[in-house]
């Protein structure tokens, strides 16, 4: 079953994380949207609409799956570079990305919303943040560095210290998020912020757009996720407990 679904309007598509329930990101569904953004751009896109399921965008990686894997380092590590790949495909791209919040964005679904140019999400009981503190994970440096860019580095440490999920209106008072709209005219707005941007002098607009996206792509180089000792950490018997409390909270 195919995990992402596109949808073109014009010169912007949208594309849309679709492994229910939740998108939860695994490799594969991970490869598939990076696979798809990089489709979209080498075949004429001018615009990208990054969109996940009603009342959750994205509950972020896969946790159950990826404490399956156990002791297999190897397979661990293919599964975040998988997720990182993803980023680095958003951050990267050479054509403005949006991200349509339709509902909640923890953790990886908030470093995802974090990769792109622009943010619209749900109004209403909806949540967003990176809460790896909670789950006994330190979010690496280059991921801080997203949150940092665009919350400013005293709230940024206040949200990544508490591992804090913030609602709706928080998120966009603070400048996480862009614009709050109704949930079923999330994607729609996305296109429209595209559409006006896209209206612009081309070369000039996507020429300062790199240059202002720049510190961007630089907080994502591997010595700034330093992979190996995330997943170190990933091991330790703290996160392991902490891990498990939360598949098994997960699951009632």
């Amino acid at each position: 079953m195919n995990c992402v679904e596109t949808q073109t309007h014009g010169d912007i598509v949208e594309i849309k994380l679709a492994r229910a329930p939740v998108n939860a990101l695994n490799p594969a569904l991970c490869n598939a949207a990076r696979e798809a953004v990089e489709h979209a751009i080498g075949h004429g896109a001018q615009g990208i609409v990054l969109s996940g399921g009603p009342k959750v965008f994205s509950a972020g990686l896969d946790v159950p799956y990826l404490l399956s894997l156990g002791d297999q380092r190897d397979h661990l590590l293919l599964a975040w570079q998988s997720f990182f790949g993803l980023a680095r495909a958003l951050a990267s791209a050479q054509v403005p990305v949006v991200a349509a919040i339709a509902g909640h964005a923890p953790a990886g679904g908030c470093v995802l919303t974090l990769c792109c140019d622009y943010r619209v999400m749900a109004a209403g009981a909806y949540r967003i943040g990176l809460n790896e503190t909670q789950v006994g994970l330190v979010a690496p440096e280059g991921i801080q560095r997203l949150m940092r860019r665009v919350v400013g580095t005293y709230r940024a440490e206040r949200l990544l210290v508490a591992g804090a999920m913030v609602d709706a209106d928080t998120a966009l008072r603070i400048g996480l998020v862009d614009e709050l709209v109704e949930i079923d005219q999330v994607a729609a707005h996305a296109r429209e912020w595209l559409q006006q941007l896209l209206s612009l002098p081309r070369s000039a607009m996507l020429q300062t757009r790199a240059l202002a996206r720049a510190d961007l792509i630089e907080a994502l180089r591997p010595e700034h996720i330093e992979l190996d000792r995330f997943v170190d950490s990933w091991y330790s018997p703290d996160t392991q407990a902490a891990l498990q409390a939360l598949v098994a909270k997960l699951g009632k």
